[in-house]
């Protein structure tokens, strides 16, 4: 078997005397779509800021592309894509500028560059291509930053909420890049609150709740681990949270009050 492109053990991340992180152990092999699932709260942004380099656990292991993103930070830039929750651009820059500027930091060829005008057509950026990226919307932001990460061809993705912002069309654009991405050996760990991308894409699937993997693997394996066949990914989301009762009893209590009227 391929060297995991994500070997993480027992992580633990604490902000004072919040405890983000209990645990983790998280493995992504070459090929795999991985996608980490949690409620909010649950530690899936601090643990992508910690592969990435961004951020250092308190206790724990881990390697990224064969390197420590603690102490190697700079070799394991060069080998992932990131894009944050919330996208991180210099807003004085075009895309065309920042494109270019993202090509000569990665010490990036023309045809990288050349990369860079392909995808931003098939964003749909053109339009915008020399505009300010600081007067662009946040929906184009955000193609900013997938383009940007998607640049250089990375063994390894770390996408935060990827979809946010983006239309019907650039997700599915999104959406073809990742699969293609994962069809050359690369690996793409994401975040997402959008279950059915979750349960249609993933190669495998990780249940995050109070800072550890409460449950991992196929649909299938999570199925079988909750003893539903034919349960939607929503529907074992909730269960293996322990949210399942909750949302049961607050939707009920919901239905009452608009029975009773205002």
């Amino acid at each position: 078997m391929a060297a995991p492109l994500v070997d993480a053990s027992d992580l633990t991340k604490d902000y004072g005397r919040v405890r983000a992180l209990a645990g983790l152990t998280l493995r992504v092999i070459p090929g795999e779509i991985y996608g980490l699932l949690g409620p909010n709260g649950a530690g899936k942004t601090t643990t992508l800021r910690i592969l990435s380099g961004l951020d250092t656990p308190t206790t724990g292991t881990v390697r990224v592309v064969g390197f420590d993103p603690v102490t190697q930070p700079v070799e394991v830039k060069r080998r992932i894509g990131y894009v944050a929750e919330s996208a991180i651009l210099y807003e004085s820059l075009t895309p065309r500028e920042y494109f270019e500027f993202v090509a000569s930091t990665r010490k990036l060829d023309e045809k990288v560059v050349k990369r860079a005008a392909t995808l931003a057509d098939a964003f749909d950026l053109g339009s915008h291509y020399d505009v300010p990226i600081g007067a662009l919307s946040l929906g184009t932001k955000q193609k900013i930053s997938l383009i940007a990460a998607f640049l250089h061809s990375p063994p390894l993705l770390l996408l935060d909420e990827p979809l946010n912002g983006l239309d019907a069309k650039s997700g599915r654009i999104l959406k073809e890049l990742v699969l293609l991405h994962t069809e050359n050996g690369g690996s793409v760990v994401f975040s997402t609150h959008i279950m059915e991308v979750a349960e249609t894409m993933c190669t495998r699937i990780g249940i995050l709740n109070a800072g550890r993997i409460a449950a991992e693997g196929t649909m299938g394996e999570l199925r079988s681990l909750s003893g539903r066949k034919d349960s939607s990914l929503e529907e074992l989301f909730l269960q293996l949270t322990d949210e399942e009762e909750d949302t049961a009893a607050t939707i009920g209590r919901l239905r009452e009050d608009a029975r009773r009227g205002p």
